[in-house]
This record gives C-alpha cells, structure tokens and sequence, in this order.
C-alpha cells in the first residue's frame, strides 16, 4: 500500500515538474523587495520630495527616475536568474526550458506593454499614472505568467494590482503604495515562499 502511495505521488511530483516552473526562489523575491525599498526611498529623498531644490530640468529628472527604476529591475532580475539557477540545479533542473519560455512569454507580454506605457505618461511629466500603471500592468503579467508556476505569485499579482488601483484613487500616497506593492509585498510573498519550498528542499 506504501508503495502504491509513493508511486502515486512520484507520478505527481513528475507531472507537476512537467507542467510548471518551479525553480523560482523565494529569496529572489524579498532581495527584489528590498531593491525596491532602496530605489523608492533614493526617489524620494534626491528627487521627488522638494523638487524645486534639485535644480534639474524635467528632462533631467525623466532620466533620473529611469536610470533608478532600471537598477532596480537589472538587480532584480539578475538576483532571480542567478538563484533560481541555483535552485535549478540543486532539483537536478535545467533552469532554460520550453517551461521557462512560456513563463517569460506570458509574463512579458503586459509587463513590456505596461512599461511602454508607463514611459509615454513620464515624458509627459504624469509621475502619478507611472506609479499606479506600473502596479497595475505589473501585477496582471504576474497573473498572466501563474498558471505556469507557484500559486503564490497568482495571489502576489493581484495584491499589485488592488495597490496599483488604490495608488489611481490616493494619488498624493502613490509613491507609498508603490514602495508598499513593489517592495513590502514581495518581501512578504519571498518569504512565505523561500519557507514552503525552498526550506522544505
């Protein structure tokens, strides 16, 4: 009877491998969090806080929060590629799959579409719909990419785009409900994470 359960749950184990992407780390997730945090707070206290001290002109200052919000993202998603290898390999996992690419298909499509938006509206000088949009368009290819992954960033996706509507009607918090979405609820949803799987490995 013993055997008949542990084959039926190698069985399991194997179609769930098959089916989905399961080399994400938690901890990519709470690092991203933090990076977060960090570019959010650099944002606020060189640039945004009392504009009119800075001396920038608007162009200036577009180029500014784009090089901020690129270090973020290039540190985000190096930490994850490097620890989900890492992951990968401890599972006997091959990190670039056709499971991978459906993955960065699907997450990438509204996240591009998201960040092109987002750019118009900041060329427009619009920080506030940058904020909210980001959240939103972020948090939908979340949504759009979890069906081939852990349950977790399903929940993770729509707890970005919930802050990312409540940042279109508070738009004097956005940019803490932008550091709330992007930074603390990673840290959180990274944690929950790296302590139900990648513990348990």
């Amino acid at each position: 009877m013993n055997t008949q359960q542990d084959d039926l749950k190698m069985i399991r184990e194997m179609m769930e491998k098959s089916s989905k992407f399961l080399s994400l780390s938690g901890l990519s997730g709470v690092i991203a969090g933090v990076t977060a945090i960090l570019g959010a707070g650099f944002a606020y206290f060189y640039l945004l806080r009392n504009p009119a001290m800075t001396n920038y002109t608007r162009m200036q200052e577009i180029m500014i929060l784009l090089a901020d919000a690129s270090l973020v993202l290039i540190i985000s998603l190096g930490v994850a590629i490097f620890l989900s290898k890492k992951k990968a390999a401890k599972t006997g996992q091959r990190l670039f799959n056709a499971m991978t690419l459906k993955v960065v298909y699907h997450f990438a499509v509204p996240l591009i579409t998201g960040g092109l938006f987002a750019l118009i509206f900041l060329f427009r000088g619009d920080l506030q719909i940058v904020i909210s949009s980001t959240l939103i368009f972020y948090g939908l290819a979340l949504v759009n990419a979890s069906k081939f992954t852990y349950n977790e960033i399903h929940y993770l996706g729509i707890t970005e785009i919930l802050v990312g509507l409540l940042a279109v009607l508070l738009p004097h918090n956005n940019l803490i409900l932008w550091t709330i979405g992007f930074g603390f609820c990673h840290i959180f949803y990274g944690t929950l994470m790296h302590f139900k799987y990648d513990r348990k490995k």
